[in-house]
């Protein structure tokens, strides 16, 4: 447990270089086009989404398309990652980003905030407002959250509370939990970069695999939603 912690500390450290320098910058994701008929998943999250350090086909929401493919669903992947974003990043793009209409959200924030020492309370906050503005869409999408830890050596207290935030908004908002999206890759040298942070491309398969066990269902309304948007509306497959 002592390495495991020293190695998820250096990478801890490594992102945080990297989310200093990218914070401020405009965002370079595209919003969701309307050349594509089919019901678009929205992936709003950090490095990790955008797989940095790897090619675009290599991160986990392109390996999540192939299974949506393969699946024969009919909806098509958006990976709107930004290296370095905060949450409070995150929440400043969401309008521009659902000038399109989304069908279903996915939502990785939270370890930037977290490699800075930010109040959990504030990290709350703040994902709570994007699932507020996702809400006010219509129709309405589904919602779902990945979950984010912080090694121990942050603080017994912090490393807590910082976890709870994730349980907590996925019950408030009716929204299909991924309780940790490093499951089976942080910390382990073989799956990540040199930068012991980002995930590998064998590191990206493992999180694909990770995302896609609680987000098929959602996709294919096995999750006992039946398939509508919380507002009596029907997402199409």
């Amino acid at each position: 447990m002592i390495v495991r912690s020293i190695i998820i500390s250096a990478l801890v450290a490594t992102l945080s270089g990297c989310e200093q320098a990218r914070e401020e910058s405009p965002a370079k994701a595209s919003p969701p086009s309307a050349e594509s008929e089919r019901p678009t998943v929205l992936f709003l999250g950090t490095s990790l989404t955008a797989g940095l350090g790897l090619e675009p086909e290599q991160a986990y929401p392109a390996l999540i398309q192939q299974k949506i493919d393969s699946a024969g669903l009919r909806y098509r992947v958006v990976n709107a990652g930004v290296s370095g974003e905060t949450s409070a990043g995150a929440l400043r793009r969401v309008d521009w980003l659902f000038r399109e209409p989304v069908s279903v959200l996915v939502v990785e924030t939270g370890a930037n905030d977290g490699l800075r020492g930010l109040p959990p309370d504030s990290l709350r906050a703040n994902i709570q407002a994007i699932f507020g503005r996702a809400k006010q869409l219509r129709p309405r999408p589904r919602l779902v959250l990945l979950g984010m830890r912080m090694p121990p050596n942050y603080g017994r207290a912090y490393s807590q509370k910082f976890q709870e935030v994730y349980q907590e908004l996925a019950r408030r908002n009716d929204a299909a939990l991924v309780p940790f999206l490093l499951e089976g890759v942080g910390g382990i040298p073989s799956l990540n970069q040199p930068d012991g942070m980002h995930p590998t491309a064998e590191g990206q398969r493992k999180v694909a695999e990770t995302v896609w066990r609680v987000l098929e269902p959602v996709l294919s309304g096995k999750d006992g939603k039946d398939g509508k948007d919380g507002k009596g509306g029907r997402l199409s497959p």
